[in-house]
């Protein structure tokens, strides 16, 4: 029978259990996104409090399109070096990490005017307003070549692997989504073709890195907006992407316009609404031979327990609940099994000075 702490692997990478943090923008990298001590001390905390596997916040690929402050970079070969000391760090504490990197697009926290910010088609962003320009096949092709540089310098920097950020309405995630990519040629349509750019930087990617590296992608099961991608679509994608190799695939959904169905959602305070995408993560699982990773709404380690008995599903992430116990895997593992103590008020989302943390008074932690 599985269990939860359980020593397992990615593409020949060990990991001490199924626990994964997953990608959680921290808000604290300087503002050409390098490391700070601040940001250095939460991942410290995080491979200390006993996570199998911490997926960094999201790293921006191009110099020019960092889609919120804080965020850190992976542009430019002057990261390697500093990451390095990151990675060493994580691992000294018995973790693996995973560079998650993305092309923000259209979801951004600065403001537009005076900057090319790309997107499928002129669509305005229903979350942010923003309206980016249509991208030319050069315009891709130059953002499929910094994928690959920004993978190639995390396998540089000793990342264990790299995840492309293809979920939550970022530019990757608009292609897939009909609403907003609404092109004619060979990137628009299908979608076989409204997938083309994902399969392009996956193939980048792998041609960088070679077949030993773990490369994994976040995806939404669902955008929960009218016109958005469907969930049998996103089946076709995931299996498109086994096929070509694919390491593992974390299964999310929604957008910052999916109303009550964000990535994020608020209340979570029964195990009834625990695991928002465990149906479909489980149905990727049963339809495909690559590790699948559950994210959204998991607090307690009974939920998660009966969805390792019952499905297959390798792997579940956490978010908000790790801002508020780095050392919630330890925890569990040493016998307190009481459910996370996030209490899902997204207080962490809202981009205060000084970094998202956990807002709860220390003694309700």
């Amino acid at each position: 029978m599985r269990s939860l702490f359980d020593a397992t692997a990615i593409n020949g990478i060990a990991l001490k259990n199924r626990l994964v943090r997953s990608a959680t923008w921290e808000n604290m990298a300087d503002p050409k996104g390098h490391m700070t001590d601040k940001l250095f001390q939460v991942y410290e905390d995080l491979a200390r409090g006993g996570a199998g596997l911490i997926i960094t916040g999201y790293a921006f690929v191009t110099a020019d399109e960092q889609p919120n402050p804080g965020m850190m970079g992976i542009y430019h070969d002057s990261f390697i070096a500093e990451y390095r000391k990151l990675t060493d760090m994580v691992r000294s504490h018995g973790s693996r990490i995973v560079m998650q990197i993305v092309y923000g697009g259209t979801q951004t926290g600065y403001p537009a005017e005076g900057r090319i910010i790309w997107g499928p088609s002129e669509v305005a962003d229903l979350a942010t307003g923003v309206v980016p320009t249509p991208m030319t096949q050069g315009d891709i092709a130059t953002l499929v070549q910094a994928f690959g540089d920004a993978a190639e310098r995390a396998q540089a920097a000793g990342f264990d692997g790299v995840q492309m950020h293809g979920a939550h309405s970022y530019l990757l995630s608009q292609f897939l989504n009909p609403y907003y990519n609404r092109r004619s040629d060979e990137y628009g349509g299908s979608i076989e073709n409204r997938a083309r750019i994902i399969f392009e930087v996956y193939e980048e990617i792998r041609k960088r890195v070679g077949r030993n590296y773990p490369v994994l992608i976040k995806i939404n099961a669902e955008d929960f907006m009218e016109g958005g991608a469907t969930f049998e679509e996103i089946r076709f994608v995931c299996s498109q992407l086994a096929e070509r190799g694919i390491d593992a695939i974390e299964i999310s959904g929604g957008t910052g316009a999916s109303g009550e169905k964000i990535p994020a959602r608020v209340k979570i305070d029964t195990p009834e609404k625990e695991a928002y995408h465990a149906t479909y993560a489980a149905q990727v699982a049963a339809e495909i031979c690559v590790p699948v990773i559950l994210v959204g709404g998991l607090r307690s380690p009974g939920v998660i327990e009966g969805l390792l008995e019952s499905t297959s599903i390798d792997f579940f992430s956490l978010s908000r609940p790790l801002l508020a116990e780095p050392d919630l895997p330890k925890r569990w593992q040493q016998g307190d099994l009481l459910p996370a103590r996030c209490i899902s008020c997204n207080g962490c989302l809202q981009m205060r000075p000084g970094g998202n943390v956990c807002i709860l008074p220390e003694a309700m932690r």
